[in-house]
């Protein structure tokens, strides 16, 4: 996975993956209103919507990022028409030719990490006959519980070219909290990111690059400048840019003197392009997907000055 992720980089030039975190209060009047009309004000209307809403944005980017990154608590909020948009929303990237990267910070032990492992990244089983369900190409895991909680997907990222973004430091206000305590003579988020850099070992890609990857904020540019320090063979997935305030600026500390090393995520930024004040006067409502393919080209423009 790592490869073909690095290859859809270079070959586009540009770092950037959209967050497909969709609200109702995103979703323009008239898709909604459709949806309505059609299903009734109900969880099926809303997938139905956020489904349309994805697919138009997915047709104006899809030339311009190698990825998306549907987080999948804004879908399995709505039950099972919400999970089968997800579905289908990562269905449909994967035949235009996207990276898939679900968002699902699963952590858990046992035969539960396996259950999720396999349905998100391996094949489950019925009886003789195996299945792969959610068609994602890596997901993000949270290691609190340890190795424990990770291993199962492991043997799956071998198997089927899969790759995982782990938990390392994040880019929430009060992440500090924990990840930046003391233990020893470092911080946690550095003991982490030793961990995860040891557990991507067993899975190196061709290009110098693990399967395993970390989450690493753009709005703690300090930190990650010493995590790209203690993990030089850790692919990065960065979010933060844009709307949580993390600049190109700061992130370029993510990036290798290659440039590479990371993909730095935008959700609302891009999706939600069409209600920001610098698209309006260019853009309707209608055209909301316009709009995030002109924030998409925004943000290339400005990685790329970031790493010249």
């Amino acid at each position: 996975m790592i490869d073909r992720l690095i290859n859809q980089i270079e070959t586009k030039e540009n770092p950037t993956v959209v967050g497909l975190d969709p609200r109702l209060d995103m979703i323009p009047t008239f898709i909604k209103e459709e949806a309505y009309e059609k299903w009734g004000k109900t969880p099926k209307a809303v997938a139905e919507a956020f489904l349309k809403f994805n697919k138009t944005i997915i047709d104006e980017i899809y030339d311009f990022v190698p990825a998306v990154k549907p987080q999948v608590a804004m879908y399995e909020q709505f039950g099972p028409e919400g999970i089968q948009a997800y579905i289908d929303t990562i269905k449909y990237a994967k035949e235009k030719g996207l990276i898939i990267i679900g968002d699902v910070k699963r952590s858990d032990i046992a035969s539960t990490a396996q259950a999720y492992a396999d349905g998100h990244i391996g094949r489950v089983k019925v009886e003789d006959e195996s299945f792969e369900v959610y068609h994602e190409d890596s997901i993000t895991l949270n290691p609190y519980l340890g190795y424990d909680s990770i291993e199962p997907y492991i043997k799956h990222c071998k198997d089927y070219d899969k790759g995982l973004f782990i938990l390392v430091k994040t880019s929430n206000p009060n992440s500090g909290e924990i990840q930046d305590l003391e233990v020893g003579k470092e911080k946690l988020y550095e003991r982490v990111g030793k961990l995860v850099s040891n557990w991507g070992e067993e899975v190196m890609g061709k290009r110098g690059y693990s399967h395993v990857g970390a989450v690493v904020g753009a709005t703690h540019p300090e930190q990650a400048k010493r995590l790209r320090e203690l993990m030089p063979h850790t692919f990065f997935l960065v979010p933060g840019y844009g709307a949580q305030g993390g600049t190109a600026k700061d992130l370029a500390v993510c990036f290798d003197k290659n440039g590479l090393g990371a993909i730095v995520n935008s959700s609302r930024g891009i999706i939600g392009a069409y209600k920001l004040e610098k698209y309006k006067k260019d853009f309707t409502e209608k055209e909301f997907a316009l709009a995030s393919k002109q924030a998409v080209l925004d943000m290339k423009k400005d990685l790329q000055g970031a790493l010249a």
